[in-house]
């Protein structure tokens, strides 16, 4: 610990629980060999040919014509919020992505975990010859194909959100699918995927538990696909489709990203697949234009310890006394992704941390403000509006009219699935 603390003296802060914003070095926009603008393509493809089935399997998809998708917001008062509490002028326009109310599982892991699930269903349903390529994927929807996938299994590990997501797409498919759910998981959610015909494994222990607990029974299993959330590159792919989408969004508002008019994106950090893959995809649509950061609880800043250190999922949050736990629950992660940190790591801007108790203030300001209801963990993000321009060596790189110019998005990754009584305590003054 102490050579640790020598070498990255930053681990002191953070291993005393405060929050922290740290400037990669290593930012270069070299875009990783191991996954290219095709492979993003292929995903968009696929959501495309699934997307007849969506729309028959959840009617609340047709308006979108069976895509799964959110909407992107302006929230001026929530500016202006942030521009009292931090005592001066914040440059530049401030969206909200609404993740938090995507069809299906109102959380941004209905982008890779439904992919994932859509995936190992086509491939099922290809092999088997009762879908032909071109074929109507409609059709998916028909019992003979809910017969062909009872026989195959779906398993996961889950500290809430990413089991909403599988659980309920497999089980509408016809897949037994069950969630391995950590301590951190929020009762309602466990409720919820009982009630949509999922199997919930519930442990006292962590993510890496309840991980490591799904990925041992499924091997045990050959017609069980495993979703491993530490490591996949399908949920990875899934949710670098959204940069495209988004990128016609921003083209729909009017909104310009070139060197004139930078882009910052603030991304809530679990494990890491989200924000990585949401990175990755606009990595590749908007280049060195796009700044993105993740945004971490104090308790379990993962990535930041992985990245900074360069170890990545050869560190955890306890090596350095922190708990993991957090109110922020799909964010209570004490080792990051394998994957993610290796890939995206050179794209990242940097990383910061937020308390529990700024994240939970957040949420009731969102929704005074702007009338958004989001999970705390959706939250996180809205610190560094105000960071990255308070931060004179970061703001330096971009000449004042840039600034002027720029717009800022925070991801808002979850909460309409959230019960009205769950909202009630969320919302009520502490």
């Amino acid at each position: 610990m102490d050579d640790l603390v020598g070498r990255f003296p930053l681990i002191e802060d953070m291993k005393n629980g405060k929050e922290v914003f740290w400037l990669n070095p290593g930012l270069d926009n070299r875009l990783p060999e191991e996954m290219t603008t095709a492979d993003i393509a292929d995903a968009s493809a696929r959501l495309a040919r699934f997307a007849p089935y969506i729309m028959r399997a959840f009617p609340e998809t047709v308006p979108s014509g069976g895509i799964i998708e959110s909407p992107l917001k302006d929230i001026p008062e929530m500016k202006t919020f942030l521009e009292e509490k931090s005592g001066g002028t914040l440059s530049g326009r401030l969206l909200l992505k609404c993740d938090s109310e995507l069809p299906i599982s109102g959380s941004i892991k209905a982008r890779g975990g439904i992919y994932e699930v859509l995936c190992f269903a086509e491939k099922v349903a290809l092999e088997s010859g009762l879908l032909k390529s071109g074929g109507d994927y409609a059709a998916l929807d028909e019992d003979r194909f809910r017969e062909l996938f009872s026989r195959y299994a779906v398993s996961v590990g889950s500290t809430g959100n990413l089991g909403l997501s599988i659980g309920i797409m497999s089980a509408r498919l016809g897949f037994r699918v069950t969630v391995h759910m950590s301590a951190d998981a929020r009762q309602w959610k466990k409720d919820l995927l009982r009630q949509k015909g999922a199997k919930v494994a519930e442990y006292r222990g962590d993510f890496q538990m309840a991980v490591a607990e799904g990925r041992r029974q499924a091997e045990g299993d050959p017609r069980c696909h495993f979703v491993d959330d530490e490591n996949s590159r399908a949920l990875f792919l899934g949710y670098a489709v959204a940069a495209e989408r988004l990128e016609r969004q921003l083209a729909g508002m009017g909104i310009t990203v070139d060197g004139g008019h930078p882009l910052f994106v603030y991304l809530p950090c679990g494990v890491g697949g989200g924000p990585g893959g949401v990175t990755f995809g606009l990595k590749h649509v908007f280049g060195e234009h796009v700044h993105c950061f993740f945004a971490e609880p104090v308790q379990s800043p993962c990535m930041l310890l992985g990245i900074l250190t360069g170890r990545h999922d050869g560190i955890c949050v306890q090596d350095i006394g922190l708990s993991g736990k957090t109110s922020a629950d799909g964010l209570a992660v004490g080792r990051p992704s394998k994957l993610v940190g290796r890939l995206v790591g050179n794209l990242l801007d940097g990383l910061f941390t937020v308390s529990d108790s700024r994240m939970e203030e957040l949420v009731r300001i969102l929704y005074a403000k702007e009338g958004v209801f989001v999970e705390p963990s959706a939250t996180a993000g809205f610190p560094g509006f105000s960071t990255v321009q308070q931060r004179g060596n970061y703001r330096e790189r971009f000449s004042p009219a840039s600034m002027e110019r720029s717009v800022h998005i925070v991801w808002a990754t979850g909460g309409s699935m959230v019960p009205e009584e769950e909202r009630k305590k969320y919302l009520a003054e502490p």
